[in-house]
């Protein structure tokens, strides 16, 4: 019995970890983390996938903007969060405005992890989608690719005018699975 009530308040606290993380991520304001830290984590971090990943380099080339988010936190048992912070980058280079994703799942989970992820807006559409009024919930576009070794091999300049394509990079941790169905990304005016 008392094995069993610690665990009922290890996946209690692991529950109210993972609501606050989520709070975190999709409230109205950055948690903490200053524009100019945002800026550096997130030029860093397309520079990296550029450097490690000629694909991401070539739709970079092609790009109205790149939404970048270099460290993403993900955790959870039984149910689970995951959120952070990160950049709209133009084809100039400069940033455009901060955002921040968030969700929440359950099911089948235990672990912690952390990964970053860059959405490649190709046309106005989905330019414009990141700045609905309630946020741009991910993972219900239909024309969001993720790009894997398979999407990669088939990706071209005649193939990319058109849609969102994700790519995953930095993962750490141990956590089955990544995925953006149920993320929500909503603008941040952080402090300088």
């Amino acid at each position: 019995m008392t094995r069993i009530l610690h665990h009922l308040k290890r996946a209690a606290g692991v529950l109210v970890g993972c609501l606050l993380l989520n709070q975190c991520a999709t409230g109205p304001t950055s948690s903490g983390a200053s524009a100019s830290q945002i800026s550096a984590d997130s030029h860093s971090a397309l520079r990296d996938l550029y450097r490690t990943n000629p694909k991401a380099r070539q739709l970079g080339n092609h790009a109205k903007g790149i939404l970048i988010f270099p460290s993403i936190a993900k955790g959870g048992f039984v149910v689970g969060g995951m959120g952070g912070n990160g950049a709209l980058i133009r084809p100039d280079g400069s940033i455009h405005d901060y955002y921040q994703t968030g969700g929440l799942s359950y099911g089948l989970q235990a672990g912690v992890q952390k990964y970053g992820y860059a959405l490649f807006l190709m046309d106005r559409e989905a330019f414009a989608n990141i700045n609905r009024a309630e946020g741009w919930e991910v993972g219900s576009s239909p024309s969001l690719v993720v790009v894997d070794k398979g999407v990669a091999g088939s990706l071209s300049t005649t193939t990319i005018d058109k849609g969102t394509y994700a790519f995953f990079f930095n993962q750490s941790g141990l956590m089955g699975g990544l995925g953006l169905q149920g993320t929500k990304i909503t603008r941040i005016h952080p402090g300088r």
